[in-house]
């Protein structure tokens, strides 16, 4: 069984939750003991963004990461060191790293997919590759062990769906909005029970994300009956206040306890 499943096995009946940071930024000394931090205010699963120049589906506070983590050399080889590094420490939490397509096609699919099982990865959220484009993709990642996470989002068909059924693994990522990250989702009782029809049609935990900035609406969607939650540009919008490591790592864990203690108990009231 791969840690994504593992974990949500793991979960009871409690909501996971998903913090997301940009590797390399606020800077790349950071990133380990962020990691590291993060778990320890409680993340079940942390998604791990690999710096592109083209973040497309990325609202401002998330395109600017980008920025800040490129213009000090980030690239996806060290981001797949900092995964080792962290599993140095860690061999239970899984980490997915979300990106664009770009970065691996110039490694090669099959040599990510390598390299990354071999540093410890658990999934990956390709934005740019849809579910209908990705069989080859996903294929390399499957046999490699690592799971294609693939987003859907409120104006996704059925063939999309049924494409996803097909081709992912670990979980789904429901975009809870048309938008980009960083935006503000106004009706989650709509968001909701969409989830719970993703859930049944693909047999896979979904994870809800976009717009989700604080412990009350995360506990919110817990009481919903959300598998997990994503929390992604209000965490990387308080860390680009720090100023070295250890502000980093305070800001970091200071920001997640509340989110984490939101989830803490077995909430979900929702099939």
């Amino acid at each position: 069984m791969s840690r994504l499943a593992t974990r949500f096995a793991q979960m009871e009946g409690r909501t996971a939750l998903i913090p997301f940071v940009t590797a390399g930024d606020p800077s790349p000394a950071a990133t380990v003991p962020i990691l590291h931090a993060l778990v320890a205010a409680g993340a079940d699963i942390i998604e791990l963004g690999v710096p592109f120049s083209d973040p497309m589906a990325d609202g401002p506070t998330i395109q600017r990461a980008n920025e800040r983590a490129l213009s000090k050399g980030v690239h996806l080889r060290q981001v797949l060191t900092w995964v080792a590094q962290f599993r140095e420490q860690n061999q239970h939490t899984p980490i997915v790293l979300m990106g664009y397509l770009n970065p691996i096609e110039a490694m090669g699919v099959e040599d990510f997919a390598r390299e990354a099982a071999a540093a410890g990865v658990d999934g990956t959220i390709i934005v740019d590759l849809t579910p209908e484009e990705g069989q080859h993709e996903s294929t390399v990642l499957r046999a490699a062990g690592i799971d294609p996470i693939f987003l859907l989002a409120p104006t996704s068909g059925s063939e999309r769906v049924a494409a996803v059924r097909r081709l992912g693994a670990g979980f789904v990522y429901y975009v809870s909005l048309r938008g980009i990250t960083g935006a503000v989702q106004r009706d989650w009782q709509e968001v909701l029970g969409r989830v719970r029809q993703l859930r049944e049609a693909l047999g896979l935990p979904v994870a809800i994300g976009f717009g989700i900035r604080d412990a009350a609406t995360a506990r919110l969607l817990a009481r919903g009956g959300a598998d997990a939650v994503v929390i992604g540009s209000a965490l990387v919008e308080r860390l680009a206040e720090a100023t070295d490591v250890d502000t980093a790592v305070e800001l970091a864990h200071a920001f997640l306890t509340p989110v984490a203690a939101a989830l803490a108990e077995p909430t979900q009231v929702s099939a």
